[in-house]
């Protein structure tokens, strides 16, 4: 199984890996389209940056990295990401064999594995990136086109592989996958009834690509993602006919 997490606008900075190499990252049919994000993405100037990715002032040394993401250090991927996701998942904590399972949505890479090395840089898939030659500027979704389901369907029918995706709304946008696993959060309120978690369920799904990530047995179906999480003391509803959510249900 492939557990995918959407990536976070807060990112560690540093790294001890050598500067960005696009042979390193995997799913290399995504490497021409990488290279032109990136390009553009360092042609624009920090004022040209702050405005285009609506950045504040204080945000500054955020686009003043882009300008250099291509000579910077390196790091995991999965180091690099940072919030309330990945506190939860507890990265640094994992073994080989949990991180291999892991990947993170991208807007400037669209999808790469945990282990893969990345540099920081500020993105995000909502983001309209003008391009350097001076054509109409194309959302994120456009840019992608259809190459990061390709990549992740090949993943499922390629190499047998089911996808969890974790992803939020805007980056399943980039890149649906058919036959992908999703899941909802729902809280259960004092009165009984439950509300769709909003800001906390990214800590909740960090919990959940946690214990997937952990799993003695692989995910093949639905039904196997399912009985992970309730082993694990999880409480998690069925999908509804011809559905592929499911639904995890928390007391905050």
């Amino acid at each position: 199984m492939l557990i995918i997490l959407p990536p976070s606008e807060t990112k560690a900075h540093g790294g001890d890996g050598a500067p960005l190499d696009y042979t390193t990252l995997s799913f290399t049919e995504l490497t021409d389209i990488r290279k032109d994000i990136a390009a553009d993405l360092q042609a624009l100037d920090v004022d040209e940056a702050l405005a285009a990715l609506k950045l504040s002032e204080k945000l500054r040394p955020e686009a003043e990295s882009n300008q250099s993401l291509e000579a910077s250090p390196t790091m995991p991927a999965i180091y690099r990401y940072t919030g309330v996701l990945y506190d939860a998942l507890d990265a640094p904590s994992l073994p080989r064999e949990a991180l291999e399972r892991l990947a993170v949505g991208s807007a400037l890479f669209g999808v790469v594995r945990a282990t893969d090395p990345i540099p920081h840089y500020r993105l995000s898939g909502g983001s309209k990136l003008p391009a350097r030659d001076g054509s109409p500027t194309p959302t994120m979704k456009k840019r992608w086109g259809t190459a990061i389901t390709d990549a992740l369907t090949n993943v499922c029918d390629g190499e047998g592989e089911l996808i969890i995706d974790l992803r939020s709304g805007t980056y399943q946008t980039l890149g649906k996958v058919k036959d992908a696993v999703t899941v909802r959060v729902e809280a259960i309120q004092p009165d009984g009834s439950r509300k769709v978690v909003s800001h906390f369920n990214k800590h909740y799904k960090g919990e959940l690509a946690r214990v997937l990530a952990l799993s003695g047995e692989d995910a093949h179906s639905i039904e196997d993602v399912e009985a992970i999480a309730t082993s694990a003391g999880m409480t998690v509803e069925g999908p509804k006919a011809g559905s592929l959510e499911l639904t995890l249900v928390v007391t905050p």
